[in-house]
């Protein structure tokens, strides 16, 4: 009897025990990651008089749809909020890519968003370390490297890392369905607050691609024109005078031969 009620006891206690589920595949996050960096999000938004307050009110509004975004995709509880977890990073990053998307139209930079630019500012603040071989900062400038796709997805697998580690904490949350759903929408509300400084930094200063900084060969000068133009007379002279020379003396020296040749031999 005591056994019995000992199993039933360890049954309905297991009942009240959430059960493990296996976090979100970073696979399948670095995989979200390469899709949204490589689609850039066209803008409606035009250059602003003001486009350090028209960015900041871009970068509010977007934080405030992405805190209800995520606060309404927490809201299911217990195994099926775990569900939601990808689904809820994927419409958070839709939001923040649009949104650095509308920053860099404000600023008038809307065409040196590339696929570097746009990794950068979704994924700084999430794992800068991954970013060293992407972006070097010379003085007031950014400089953005041309780098393969191997080196876009080696990043893209750093931060999923990263973003899988974070998810975990945000699938834990789902268990308390209110109160998880507010902790979550806070949080994407502060990240995307974050996107957004991130994009406003980068596109308030000057952007270089590796391409642009490289130094261009000088262009001619007239007076480099007229040196190159006289040494290269000079080169044509000496060698006109050299060949002239070489000939004069081997004319000489046929000249010597033949005489010596019409010259009759010294009898002893």
């Amino acid at each position: 009897m005591a056994s019995s009620r000992k199993t039933s006891s360890t049954a309905s206690g297991s009942t009240q025990v959430p059960a493990v589920i296996a976090p979100v595949d970073h696979s399948r996050v670095t995989q979200a990651i390469l899709d949204f960096v490589s689609q850039i999000p066209s803008s409606k938004v035009g250059s602003s008089a003001d486009p350090h307050a028209e960015a900041r009110q871009l970068g509010q509004r977007a934080a405030q749809r992405a805190a209800l975004t995520a606060g309404s995709l927490a809201l299911p509880p217990g195994p099926l909020g775990w569900l939601t977890v990808l689904p809820e990073l994927i419409a958070i990053w839709r939001i923040q890519a649009q949104m650095v998307s509308d920053i860099a139209a404000a600023y008038g930079k809307q065409a040196t968003l590339g696929r570097e630019q746009m990794l950068w500012c979704l994924f700084r603040h999430t794992a800068a370390q991954a970013f060293r071989d992407l972006v070097v900062r010379m003085g007031d400038r950014l400089l953005f490297r041309r780098v393969s796709y191997a080196v876009v997805e080696r990043i893209a697998k750093q931060v999923g890392v990263k973003i899988g580690q974070r998810a975990a904490g945000k699938g834990l949350a789902r268990w308390l369905p209110v109160v998880g759903a507010l902790g979550v929408g806070a949080y994407a509300y502060y990240d995307t607050g974050q996107v957004a400084a991130t994009a406003i930094e980068l596109f308030s200063s000057e952007v270089v691609d590796e391409a642009e900084a490289r130094p261009a060969a000088p262009a001619s000068s007239p007076a480099r024109r007229a040196r190159k133009m006289a040494g290269a007379m000079i080169d044509k002279a000496v060698a006109t005078t050299v060949r002239g020379v070489a000939k004069a003396a081997d004319a000489s020296g046929e000249r010597k031969a033949a005489r010596k040749r019409k010259t009759p031999p010294s009898s002893d």
